[in-house]
């Protein structure tokens, strides 16, 4: 059952994903991201990670993505908005997220700085006896949780606050611009 349920969501999530990638329309783009962030707060459910199905659905599908939608409708995007030429945009666009993906598996296989210099330690009792590989036990508590993310994965944590600095100040050159297109017209 547990498998069913797994490949329900694992496709549910990956649809709604490729969906919000190829739809035209943003407003659709972002409902189908609401879908996606779901789909991924269900399958850390079946993980028994109920800290981060429950902080995916308040923190992504809640607010930042109100605040997606609220950004979309204050920005009124529709289909004759592109001042870029899509196609050369497009080609740019996969060209670099290739580059990215290909460096990233590279790394990923040859880099001995992405694991952890130390083991980790326990931080909370194991009731359950359940161990990994490596002998780190498995909790899912949320203190495992916080001190993972903030040894291990420090460095990607720091990356995706980063990213998220990068679209804010995208969305601000954005909003700038139609805000002066709309001055001169106005003039």
């Amino acid at each position: 059952m547990a498998d069913l349920l797994f490949y329900l969501f694992a496709g549910i999530t990956l649809i709604s994903a490729f969906a919000m990638v190829l739809l035209p329309n943003a407003v659709n783009g972002a409902m189908c991201m609401i879908v996606s962030f779901l789909g991924t707060a269900a399958l850390f459910v079946l993980l028994e990670a109920y800290f981060l199905a429950i902080l995916q659905v308040l923190v992504y599908a809640g607010a930042v993505m109100v605040l997606f939608l609220f950004i979309i409708m204050l920005l009124n995007v529709g289909e004759d908005s592109p001042s870029i030429k899509p196609a050369k945009l497009s080609i740019f666009a996969a060209l670099a997220g290739f580059v990215i993906l290909c460096g990233l598996v590279i790394s990923l296989f040859t880099d001995p700085v992405a694991l952890p210099a130390t083991p980790l330690l326990e931080v909370a009792e194991n009731p359950t006896g359940l161990s990994t590989p490596n002998g780190i036990p498995f909790t899912t508590s949320a203190k495992s949780f916080g001190y993972s993310l903030f040894t291990k994965y420090m460095l990607p944590f720091q990356v995706t606050g980063f990213l998220l600095l990068a679209a804010m100040v995208g969305v601000i050159v954005v909003s700038k611009r139609v805000s002066e297109v709309e001055t001169e017209t106005t003039d």
